[in-house]
């Protein structure tokens, strides 16, 4: 086996999928001999490669346990589908603002994969919303960001307030998403009201308006984003938590019935 035929690719692709194998096969002229198959088999014996799961491998340093080598969780993530956005608590992480760090890796994409667990680390994806779908807009607000030779696509801060606050099971729950949010420094508030707009879900825009409104002087947030946020918000009141629907108070501008927690930030009085 002409291990150093595919040194290169390895390098390349510190983690990949058989897929993105069998193209670099063909490209090399690979004969009918070297299958993916083949060479998967090959160096996954001599310990060169490791399986995440079936389709799934990372690439072991020389020298190295395959057993106990690090592998990039994020990486993992950016290829369970080919379609995959890291999102939610995930791009947090990317972006250097959440407030906890989680074991639980979120990815974003039409069709997500099963939930995989790997080394203690659990995988999980989430579908785009239907109407970036409808409206072809799955990639909005996504960024390509290097992690260590492989580029990976992460949700921007302004497509992650808005998923977060959506979707905050996925973002580690409120006071993560609160804490977390408030240590981004600046939000270009024009594309978050853009992209709240594009999922058409009236309670995620109140959400959206809520926190802006709640967080006006820190984020600089003038009436015109507001306003046009209040116009969408649901005509009748909505829980802010859907797994909280007992208690809380009404703010009637975002129709909105709030947990106390979130209103009065109570874990900030906790050491």
């Amino acid at each position: 086996m002409p291990v150093l035929k595919h040194d290169v690719f390895f390098r390349q692709h510190p983690v990949f999928t058989g897929d993105e194998l069998s193209r670099h096969l063909a490209r090399i002229g690979s004969n009918g001999m070297r299958t993916p198959e083949r060479v998967l088999a090959y160096h996954i014996k001599s310990g060169r490669l490791r399986r995440v799961r079936q389709g799934l491998y990372a690439v072991v340093p020389p020298g190295v346990d395959g057993d106990t080598c690090p592998v990039d969780p994020y990486q993992v993530a950016a290829k369970l589908t080919p379609d995959a956005v890291l999102s939610h608590h995930t791009a947090l992480e990317l972006h250097g603002r959440a407030y906890s760090v989680w074991q639980h890796f979120i990815y974003s994409a039409e069709r997500p994969a099963e939930t995989l667990t790997f080394r203690d680390q659990v995988f999980r994806g989430t579908k785009f919303p239907q109407a970036l779908v409808r409206s072809g807009e799955e990639y909005r607000g996504v960024l390509i960001m290097d992690r260590f030779g492989l580029s990976v696509r992460v949700a921007s801060l302004e497509r992650t307030l808005v998923d977060a606050l959506d979707r905050p099971d996925l973002a580690g729950g409120w006071e993560e998403v609160w804490r977390s949010l408030e240590a981004v420094e600046f939000f270009d508030l024009d594309e978050v009201v853009e992209y709240a707009l594009l999922l058409e879900n009236a309670t995620t825009m109140a959400k959206v308006g809520f926190f802006l409104d709640q967080h006006r002087e820190s984020l600089m947030v003038e009436d015109h984003h507001l306003k046009v946020l209040e116009k969408c918000r649901p005509r009748q009141p909505h829980y802010l938590d859907r797994s909280k629907r007992g208690g809380g108070k009404l703010v009637a501008q975002w129709n909105l019935v709030v947990p106390e927690e979130v209103l009065t930030q109570s874990w900030a009085d906790v050491a």
